[in-house]
């Protein structure tokens, strides 16, 4: 008998360790004070954030290839953006957004998308930065920085709310820099949105090779 409830309490330490570790390495662990979304929630939103940056990417692309640019020279960035990713603290959000950019020579074209905002965009005419920066012309941005830092602001992108408010499109095209080029190519270029019940940011992603 006691060989059987020895082996009982075994199995219920072992699962209860395993229940244990795959919370530790969800994401809720990453920010403690704020609660993760749920796994059925995550694990949705993947193949539409793929899908969404997918689109993305051939609008930016089609842009280029309408203003003369040879397809042969560009090169195809994206960022998923999650809630997760935001710097210092996860907001607590079921939002999700994709950003596509391609780059051919030192022109960038952005396109972007995202769904599901906590809250309408932060304004930045009513609710500027200190000191206000008049270039923040939108609440969805590119920024410049590592991704466990809040870089400098680099270019706002222009932004469409759809009928609900709580999502829409975004595009921008730019001029980088070679100080912004060479920031693109170390995954330094990140692009956060900013609402105003997350006014430090809800949604956030690096832009990677893709």
């Amino acid at each position: 008998m006691k060989n059987v409830q020895r082996t009982v309490l075994n199995c219920l330490l072992g699962a209860l360790t395993c229940l244990f570790l795959v919370g530790v390495s969800s994401p809720a662990f990453s920010h403690t004070a704020t609660p993760a979304a749920p796994a059925t929630a995550q694990a949705t939103s993947l193949p539409a954030s793929l899908e969404a940056l997918a689109t993305n990417l051939k609008s930016a692309e089609s842009t280029l290839l309408a203003q003369g640019m040879s397809s042969g020279g560009m090169m195809s960035y994206g960022a998923i953006l999650r809630p997760a990713n935001v710097v210092p603290n996860t907001p607590m959000s079921m939002a999700r957004g994709a950003v596509g950019a391609v780059l051919s020579g030192n022109r960038l074209v952005v396109r972007g998308s995202f769904n599901n905002l906590s809250s309408s965009l932060r304004d930045y005419a009513t609710d500027p930065v200190n000191p206000p920066n008049p270039n923040i012309t939108s609440a969805f941005h590119i920024h410049r920085g590592m991704p466990s830092e809040n870089g400098p602001f680099q270019y706002a992108l222009q932004v469409m709310m759809n009928d609900s408010g709580m999502g829409g499109m975004a595009m921008g095209e730019y001029t980088l820099t070679e100080e912004q080029l060479q920031a693109l190519n170390n995954g330094m270029l990140y692009v956060d949105l900013h609402t105003t019940r997350n006014r430090a940011g809800e949604l956030r992603g690096i832009l990677m090779p893709y």
